[in-house]
């Protein structure tokens, strides 16, 4: 199938002839003085340039009629509206409803404003001192146990909300099966005022299970009783039955609903750690920022829609430039968090190979994310994205207004963050480079042979997002921004962004090999390399 053919949408073939025949970069800013005020979007505390990016005016407005071929306006309205968005699980997918009650279906706002209260009254108890531990102390730290989303959100905002937190509890994340994980978080905690969140839909995953059974040893062989395990546990699980049985009183377990996927769920009881760092109001502004652009999502144009904008610009540099990764690099040392957070959000949704129908995809979907904070990135991967052969889309996110008391680091922090945007855009010439080492005092031979190694070809993509601050509010909008992209990258993929049973194949695989490693026989049905490595294992274990 040619790359003309591949996509069913009537604009397509035109659009993708087009892609083949824009001018530079560059050319793109000269040609139009008014370019940034025409490719840059604002939805409150959020500005957008996309400026910088292989776009002209013909090609953005195929790019908006063919999201009207994919249906994706329908498409938002489904969603918000609780129909059966992830069809191969039969539900939709509503966390929407967590934040935009006016938004979303109306039986889920009362269960969503009664656990909410519940949060809220637990967060009181703790911050008041009046939640107790088994020795009659207050509670000073609170340790997260959980893995994937109710983890990877949670543990972002906590991280990039830092200056909001509360004096007390501290929070603190474990999630790695690798007990250091969990050992070097309560190797200087008191068990007597620590508290654990066990954070688990089914309350049987496996590196959760294993955490939480380990810390409620910690604290049975620091004198803690059965019986009173329960000041020290509470559980955000739908399985009621077996959490109780761990020792966790009913009371204090908090609900999740099948209608909120994992990678979406911060805004649910899984951000009772969020709650309990921020207070109530922090977290509610969280919510009110994500609630805004949910409104904007839902009312905006496919013209001035910003998710729909970002997806649209990376299903074209995917499907008609041929990119396949994206680095997210957020200019603010606390978010730091969210690459790994916008991976899981991203990769676990997109990674798919059939379409809804489950006929195979006719072309790539899902980009490979990564990344990193700051200047720290410019002195370990930007080489690759300067002088690199590998194609990278790139986000630069920036604060408007410092994070500390340095502002003359925060404005060498933003400065950094320009200048590698232009850098992309405008390279650096063979003369260019030619001239500078002339210049330094270089022999013209000198300079003939050195400056092809300092040519930086340019013309290479970024989008700019900038927050006001980094503060709850801003922080919902970003991140709802995101969880918005995704999910129309999966319309226009006619994908389901919403299921992931693409991770359980080896947690299954890996739970026939734990027996092995533990000296039960190796089944001679295995791989020679799978027995070869148990094997190995297995001997050092003895």
């Amino acid at each position: 199938m040619s790359n003309k053919e591949r996509y069913p949408y009537p604009s397509w073939p035109q659009l993708y002839t087009h892609s083949q025949q824009l001018p530079t970069l560059v050319s793109l800013l000269a040609e139009d003085p008014d370019r940034v005020d025409h490719f840059s979007l604002e939805v409150g505390p959020l500005y957008l340039d996309y400026s910088k990016c292989h776009l002209d005016a013909p090609a953005r407005d195929a790019l908006w009629q063919l999201a009207e071929e994919a249906g994706l306006p329908a498409a938002i309205q489904r969603l918000l509206a609780g129909e059966h968005v992830n069809n191969t699980e039969q539900r939709p997918a509503l966390h929407t409803a967590l934040r935009s009650p006016s938004l979303s279906a109306d039986d889920k706002n009362t269960i969503v404003a009664q656990t909410q209260a519940k949060v809220a009254e637990f967060v009181e108890r703790l911050h008041t001192g009046a939640w107790l531990g088994y020795t009659g102390r207050a509670i000073t730290d609170v340790v997260n146990i959980g893995i994937g989303g109710s983890d990877l959100g949670p543990r972002m905002v906590v991280t990039a909300l830092s200056n909001y937190q509360a004096a007390r509890p501290r929070v603190h994340f474990v999630a790695n099966i690798d007990g250091a994980d969990l050992s070097d978080q309560i190797a200087n905690l008191n068990p007597e005022t620590t508290l654990f969140i066990v954070a688990s839909k089914s309350f049987s995953t496996l590196e959760t299970r294993e955490n939480a059974l380990a810390a409620r040893q910690w604290l049975q062989d620091s004198g803690c009783s059965q019986a009173l395990l329960c000041q020290h546990f509470v559980a955000v699980s739908s399985n009621v039955p077996t959490a109780v049985e761990f020792g966790i009183s009913e009371d204090n377990i908090f609900p999740m609903w099948d209608w909120v996927g994992g990678r979406y769920s911060l805004w649910s009881a899984i951000g009772l750690p969020i709650a309990i760092a921020l207070g109530m109001k922090q977290f509610k502004e969280l919510l009110a920022g994500a609630e805004l652009m949910d409104t904007h999502f839902s009312q905006a144009p496919m013209a001035a829609n910003m998710p729909v904008t970002l997806a649209l610009l990376t299903f074209w540099y995917s499907a008609a430039l041929n990119y396949q990764s994206q680095a997210i690099l957020p200019y603010a040392q606390r978010l730091s968090r969210l690459p790994a957070y916008l991976q899981q959000l991203d990769m676990e949704s997109l990674g798919k190979s059939v379409t809804v129908s489950g006929a195979p995809l006719a072309d790539d979907s899902g980009l490979i994310l990564w990344g990193t904070e700051g200047t720290n990135g410019q002195h370990s991967f930007h080489q690759l994205l300067h002088q690199g052969t590998r194609k990278v889309l790139v986000d630069f996110i920036a604060c408007a207004q410092p994070m500390s008391v340095l502002d003359n680091h925060h404005t060498y922090l933003l400065a950094n963050c320009i200048g590698q945007g232009q850098a992309l855009l405008a390279g650096k010439s063979l003369a260019e480079a030619k001239a500078e080492l002339l210049s330094a005092g270089k022999s013209p031979d000198e300079a003939d042979r050195l400056a092809p190694h300092k040519v930086i070809p340019g013309n290479r993509p970024s989008n700019t997002l900038i927050l006001d601050q980094l503060n709850p509010h801003s922080l919902g909008a970003l991140i709802a921004l995101y969880e918005h992209k995704v999910y129309c990258l999966g319309v226009l993929w006619n994908l389901n962004p919403f299921d992931q049973w693409g991770v359980e194949l080896g947690k299954q695989l890996g739970a026939a090999v734990y027996p092995a490693l533990t000296g039960q026989a190796i089944p001679e049905t295995w791989d020679a390399s799978t027995r070869a490595l148990t094997e190995r294992l297995q001997s050092n274990k003895q």
